[in-house]
């Protein structure tokens, strides 16, 4: 094909060439009298039905979940949820992703590395475990890097202030929203509950329940009496004679 064309992922390319052919269906080809369209038609008469369970173009292999919840394949480890583990899984490896099974389920999928020797982990892999060791938050190499919001810091500063080492737990029995909810979802209901006052796990629960029910938010306050209230006050003249001091 010229130009070879350049697409940024392989769904991307085979949406793009899918296209191509398409376009091409009123064309004729070579010497043939008949569009390429409609030699298509008699070639699909002529093929054999589909199987009933669709081919995976992947290779599958044997594997085992380490003491670190990895599982290795072709010289990279892959990281599994942390219940996973020294268990015998099977690793389906995709041209563009890997997926690893255990008992018949999906555990895990992850963008497929090429390199020797890389680490690939879901950061979300790892917090339950570090939610019984909270003090492993900064240190967990899993969860280095992981690009989240800059809302989910200020809240972890809200809750470690005014909670300290509990207040660590409660931000990642947060982040562990998203094991089941899509991250864009706890976001909303992170920068929501940070303008309502209400920081606190079971706040950011019903916040994205809300959302994801498309109902309207019913905070009661009442029910978090350990929530700091707010008072604000009309600004006097006289507050500002402190800066002079």
């Amino acid at each position: 094909m010229t130009p070879i064309p350049v697409a940024a992922s392989y769904d991307d390319l085979n949406a793009m060439l899918a296209t191509r052919c398409r376009a091409r269906q009123d064309d004729r080809a070579g010497r043939h009298a008949q569009t390429i369209g409609e030699r298509l038609v008699a070639d699909v008469v002529a093929l054999r039905p589909l199987p009933a369970v669709p081919l995976e173009p992947c290779e599958k292999r044997a594997g085992r979940v380490s003491s670190t919840a990895l599982v290795r394949y072709r010289c990279n480890d892959y990281s599994v949820p942390t219940r996973y583990g020294f268990q015998d899984v099977i690793v389906k490896g995709f041209v563009d992703d890997v997926v690893i099974v255990c008992g018949g389920k999906e555990v895990a999928r992850h963008a497929r590395s090429y390199a020797e020797g890389a680490f690939v982990a879901d950061p979300l892999h790892y917090l339950a475990l570090i939610e019984i060791k909270p003090n492993a938050l900064d240190q967990a190499a899993a969860l280095q890097g992981w690009d989240l919001p800059e809302v989910f810091q200020h809240l972890r500063h809200r809750l470690e202030a005014r909670m300290g080492n509990r207040g660590k737990r409660e931000f990642i029995q947060i982040l562990r929203l998203m094991e089941a909810m899509p991250r864009d979802i706890v976001t909303f209901a992170v920068t929501e509950a940070i303008h309502l006052g209400a920081i606190g796990f079971d706040a950011i629960k019903l916040i994205a329940l809300a959302r994801i029910e498309r109902r309207p938010v019913r905070l009661d306050l009442a029910a978090y009496p350990h929530l700091p209230r707010l008072a604000v006050e009309t600004t006097r003249a006289a507050d500002y004679a402190v800066l002079a001091a």
